[in-house]
């Protein structure tokens, strides 16, 4: 019994290591990501894995208050990325209007400067 508890201690602490590793690889994506998108995603997986941990951490501590930690810490990134995704949103309709807005005025000069030429060659 006692080795198979010693195999199980080793293949959580195995998983902590795989989870750091994807814990780094997501801070990663998250500072370099090209879109805004995509550092929401890492955001995302940063706050998962920082989940999972913790619970594979109150397992091997016997410590059940880290369980709790880590259901706060679930909501709290749940609503943080929740809000980015808010902010994002508005940003995008803030950039959708302005560019319609652009798109029409740009439309009436063109159409304006295409009846003067219409007008001078007829």
């Amino acid at each position: 019994m006692e080795l198979l508890n010693n195999a199980k201690e080793i293949l959580l602490y195995a998983v902590m290591g795989v989870l750091a590793i994807g814990l780094i690889a997501a801070l990663i994506r998250t500072i370099a990501g090209p879109r805004f998108t995509d550092r929401i995603v890492g955001i995302n997986m940063i706050g998962t894995q920082t989940v999972l941990m913790l619970c594979i951490l109150s397992y091997l501590q016997k410590e059940q208050y880290l369980v709790d930690v880590a259901l706060i810490y679930a909501m709290i990134s749940f609503l943080g990325v929740v809000v980015m995704v808010n902010i994002y949103l508005s940003v995008f309709r803030e950039r959708t209007i302005r560019w319609k807005k652009q798109m029409e005025l740009y439309d009436a000069e063109h159409e304006i400067e295409t009846t003067e030429v219409g007008k001078e060659k007829a």
